[in-house]
């Protein structure tokens, strides 16, 4: 059941900062550009409802950041304000936006550069503040980059689910008797605990927690956009980040300037498919650690072969659920930690190494210790037991809202049965385990927004540009390759490798090409598909 749980959970993956006003009067007569002045008509749509236009003409207030921000002394933090129902702008508090800019380096900045490094619930405020160093010097020369927490996540207006024991208990917590409980116990602890936490969030968002869905972060994204006085967005999606960027690109599509997303995910994908292609990727991706671990001198696997260690992997798996040995710091290992674990070594080759040190200690010493560690580093929880943001929280709060609920109990027992072919980590398939499908929203508090998937299209969208790495084991190819197929305009750059998002490879194609896309907004045979 803990590993049916972690599937569920990977399908999908504050300090005061300047004050912020609404003028509600007359709009702002000059706009800040680069540097230079532009017409608010320029900014902002003509057909504008009035019951927005008191957000559109809010001026953002730049300051110092937090001290907590880990900002450097040249970064400006800012607060916007934009309605908690983009529909209904008059109902409800609104949601505040915490914004960070790192002012361009160069003499003649062309505007800004958004950004969002996914999750859904990964804080972009934090990845502009403290991984400044990911956007390369010409990146950094050219434009001011700014980063936003999107509306649920961290610095801004956040869901609010529990404090860090609860969480413990939510990703880690085990009854006490959980070796004595028939799978029928077993699964009604599990269904009760989902409920549990759902009713936690409600109780400690309240009405934001169903407005915390990804079309209205796109519609904020546009407010930002005109807020810091761009014409058009221009835009580097990560992950996630690429599902607000694609459907920016669909609902504003006059408004696209350069925009990139790399680790492209598909919106027609059902939530059902994310988890089974997730799946799918990450076995292989298991697989091919493995095979270059038993070629190794010191892989801790007594298998000579990818099968007979998969066949070991598995028999790891099963043994920790029935000895549920413990860690230093009294919590229980069981194979959701260890699925948790090799899925986190899984997004960055490099951190291979550090899953066979977890491994050569479990198996030959009996410590789990590094298991968890691996674990926590992905769920971002330090060794204190503090967790570093509220992105789990927000994660399944925003993917209840994006995807429509699946209640069907035939597709739910096909999903069941797939799932099982394709894992790494198959789950035991009683009866009513197969009746389990999205055990989170299943058990949400608040309704999903999104009836039905569609695809995106910008028509007349400038052209854009979709990265892809090839054996990314979180966003699969496949997902780049039909985003690029719907977009009218788009172009796809696909990276041989492995690990998830290309630009911060090595590699200099990929970061070349992107930088020269970004910086001059030239596609070299634009509508070809072009390879690093």
């Amino acid at each position: 059941m803990n590993r049916r749980s972690a599937q569920r959970l990977l399908a999908a993956t504050t300090a005061a900062v300047a004050a912020i006003s609404l003028s509600g009067c007359t709009l702002i007569q000059t706009l800040q550009n680069g540097g230079g002045q532009v017409d608010p008509a320029e900014i902002i749509d003509a057909d504008l409802a009035p019951e927005l236009q008191e957000y559109y003409e809010q001026e953002l207030e730049w300051g110092p950041c937090p001290e907590d921000s880990g900002a450097d002394k040249n970064a400006e933090c800012a607060t916007a304000l934009a309605p908690m129902d983009w529909d209904n702008p008059d109902k409800g508090e609104p949601v505040e936006l915490a914004l960070v800019r790192q002012p361009a380096t160069g003499d003649n900045p062309q505007g800004s550069l958004f950004s969002n490094p996914g999750g859904p619930g990964a804080s972009g405020f934090d990845f502009v503040a403290q991984s400044y160093g990911f956007f390369s010097s010409d990146l950094r020369e050219n434009f001011d980059l700014v980063g936003w927490d999107p509306r649920g996540v961290g610095r801004s207006s956040a869901v609010q689910c529990r404090d860090d024991a609860g969480m413990d208990d939510y990703f880690y917590g085990v009854p006490g008797n959980y070796a004595q409980m028939t799978p029928e116990q077993q699964l009604e602890w599990t269904v009760a605990k989902s409920q549990r936490f759902g009713a936690d969030c409600l109780a400690g968002t309240g009405e934001l927690l169903g407005y915390v869905d990804t079309n209205s972060t796109v519609h904020d994204l546009d407010l930002l956009r005109a807020l810091v006085g761009d014409p058009k967005l221009f835009y580097f999606g990560l992950s996630y980040g690429t599902d607000i960027g694609a459907k920016y690109i669909d609902q504003f599509p006059e408004r696209v300037g350069r925009v990139v997303l790399d680790g492209a995910t598909d919106p027609t994908v059902p939530g059902f498919e994310v988890v089974i292609d997730q799946q799918e990727k990450f076995a292989d991706s298991v697989r091919t650690y493995l095979q270059d671990c038993i070629e190794g001198p010191e892989c801790p696997f007594q298998a000579s072969t990818v099968e007979e260690a998969e066949k070991e992997l598995r028999q790891i798996a099963e043994d920790a659920d029935e000895t549920l040995m413990k860690n230093a710091d009294g919590r229980v290992f069981t194979s959701s930690v260890l699925q948790m674990a090799v899925i986190a070594a899984m997004y960055d080759q490099s951190a291979w190494q550090y899953l066979t040190i977890a491994f050569d200690q479990y198996l030959n010493a009996n410590d789990p210790s590094t298991l968890f560690l691996l674990s926590d580093s992905y769920y971002g929880r330090d060794p204190s037991g503090h967790y570093d943001s509220n992105m789990f929280q927000a994660f399944t709060a925003i993917n209840c809202l994006d995807y429509p609920r699946e209640t069907d109990p035939g597709k739910i027992k096909a999903f069941n049965q797939r799932l099982n072919q394709v894992s790494i980590f198959p789950s035991a398939s009683t009866p009513e385990e197969m009746e389990i499908g999205d055990l989170a929203c299943e058990n949400w508090p608040v309704d999903t927004k999104v009836d039905k998937l569609e695809p995106v299209t910008g028509a007349g969208a400038d052209p854009v540009l979709v990265v892809a790495t090839t054996n990314d084991p979180a966003t699969p190819l496949k997902w780049a390759r039909a985003v690029a197929e719907q977009l009218e305009s788009a172009q796809l750059l696909e990276y041989e490798g492995e690990g998830h998002i290309a630009y911060d490879e090595q590699d200099q194609c990929v970061n070349s090409y992107v930088d020269n896309y970004l910086i001059t907004g030239e596609l070299e045979d634009a509508g070809e598909t072009k390879h690093c």
